[in-house]
């Protein structure tokens, strides 16, 4: 089988890096309920309210008192799961589900989650947000030492080491499992008796618990509770295995009580701007973001545009600080997908013009205050730097709501490997002059924790978050990333159907 791939595939890769290669990419989102009659499109709903989080792929998987069923599929939630025969197929009162945006593995239907196993005891489906940085190092191992692994998710380990523990009850074996993984993970299982939801000892990924109706649910977000009219319960707290069975919920801490560090960037970027984060609105928390932007860089202007849709609440604390009117001076084009066309290199050069158009009354002979959530790699800043520029602009000013970010993710986010991000090649100034804009100001990490209301910034000694982007500050080990760990890719197999 060869690893290599098509010139097609390579000119589907270069519009992709094109049009998508400058964002921070979405992780992963998952649902799970347990014990409600339609428990499949209640799951499909919840991942719709969760499609922001991936568009890849996503998937379904069932337990009807006698048997699993599952529907896994590339592409979007809606276009699989809103037909009645999928969702027909899909019987029984537990459900999980995911969305997917793949960080590890190709994106390959045998890599689309939730991934099932048969073992020793019964069935186990599982699914998965965030990243294992120890995953191929254990992956290495478990083959070495016999095991046979059908995808190349990192996700997948779990399950092999769910399947060797010698523990005689299921949540010890899975409790086992995860103990040996590193790295940031919400996870939901399903079992033939048991929903599980487990969070990783630091919190870094997100992961709530709801009920519907006496029917415990673990989402991503609340934003997938609320699609559902669910009743939003609690999170589930760093560390924590929550286990559902129709008697109860059940609570374990394995790893010990330790000081939160949640992902900053899901109030950033990642999560919607209708839910609610460990008690802050997250629409809130990003005007605040732009409120404390527009003090600490201040700018004389006429105008106020968000890039969209990211920058849209954090233009609006900075205009409403700064008094300066805000205008919607881009227009998005919503319907351009991540694969739109295979483009000649002529439509490719167009670039930003897909997804952005300038609205050229309200920017035309203005001083323009341009604001956007981060700034990655450059390239779509600088031309849509230009394209206000060509709308007639008088000067435009870039105002990034986040600190710069200079170093990579290994917790479930794709961002460029450090040598491709803007902020780790250049100085500010050199930045400014990359994307061609008359000043280029970004949110100071002291900055981001005010705006989350720790009035002395950021705890150097203690981190409130996981912010290693913009500090380097990684809080787990990076196992994979050790030399004597061999990181290339194995052969990958072609999927056709």
């Amino acid at each position: 089988m060869s690893s290599g791939v098509s010139n097609k595939s390579a000119v589907q890769d270069d519009a992709r890096a094109d049009f998508d290669g400058d964002t921070l990419h979405e992780e992963c989102g998952v649902f799970g309920i347990l014990g409600h009659s339609d428990a499949a499109a209640v799951t499909a709903l919840g991942l719709h309210a969760l499609q922001h989080r991936g568009q890849e792929a996503a998937g379904i998987v069932t337990f009807d008192s006698d048997q699993f069923r599952s529907e896994r599929h590339m592409g979007l939630v809606g276009d699989h799961f809103t037909q009645q025969e999928t969702i027909d197929n899909l019987k029984g009162p537990y459900a999980i589900g995911h969305v997917r945006y793949s960080t590890t593995g190709e994106a390959a239907l045998r890599n689309v989650q939730p991934l099932f196993a048969e073992l020793d005891g019964g069935g186990i489906a599982i699914c998965h947000n965030g990243n294992f940085t120890n995953a191929m190092t254990l992956r290495r191992q478990l083959i070495k030492d016999g095991a046979i692994c059908q995808s190349t998710s990192d996700s997948e380990v779990v399950l092999q080491l769910v399947a060797r523990s010698r523990e005689p009850k299921i949540v010890d074996r899975f409790i086992e499992a995860i103990s040996q993984m590193e790295g940031a993970y919400s996870l939901v299982a399903l079992t033939r008796k048991k929903l599980i939801g487990a969070r990783d000892p630091f919190g870094i990924r997100s992961l709530v618990l709801g009920d519907l109706n006496g029917a415990p649910i673990f989402a991503s977000e609340t934003c997938a509770l609320d699609i559902i009219g669910a009743k939003f319960i609690r999170e589930v707290e760093n560390g924590e295995v929550v286990v559902c069975t129709p008697g109860g919920i059940e609570s374990y801490f394995p790893f010990g009580k330790r000081r939160a560090r949640p992902d900053i960037f899901e109030y950033i970027y990642f999560s919607r701007p209708d839910s609610i984060l460990a008690g802050q609105s997250v629409y809130n928390v990003r005007q605040e973001f732009g409120r404390v932007l527009a003090r600490e860089s201040a700018v004389e202007a006429d105008v106020v545009v968000p890039v969209p849709d990211s920058g849209v609440p954090a233009a609006l604390g900075f205009a409403r600080e700064s008094g300066i009117p805000f205008e919607l001076g881009i227009i998005r084009n919503h319907y351009v997908g991540r694969t739109f066309i295979e483009p000649t290199q002529q439509i490719r050069t167009l670039g930003v013009k897909l997804k952005h158009s300038a609205n050229r009354m309200q920017i035309e002979g203005k001083r323009v205050v341009l604001v956007d959530d981060s700034l990655v790699r450059g390239t779509t800043s600088l031309k849509i730097v230009q394209m206000i520029r060509d709308a007639g602009a008088k000067e435009v000013h870039f105002r990034l709501a986040s600190p710069p970010i200079k170093f990579s993710d290994f917790y479930g986010i794709d961002t460029p490997v450090r040598e491709k991000l803007l902020a780790a090649k250049y100085d500010l100034e050199g930045m400014r002059n990359y994307i061609g804009a008359d000043s280029l100001a970004f949110l100071s990490i002291d900055g981001v924790y005010q705006a989350m209301g720790h009035e002395n910034g950021r705890d150097n000694e203690n981190p409130q978050f996981t912010d290693h982007c913009f500090t380097g500050d990684y809080p787990t080990p990076l196992t994979d990333l050790s030399d004597d760990v061999d990181t290339r890719q194995a052969p990958r197999l072609v999927e056709t159907g």
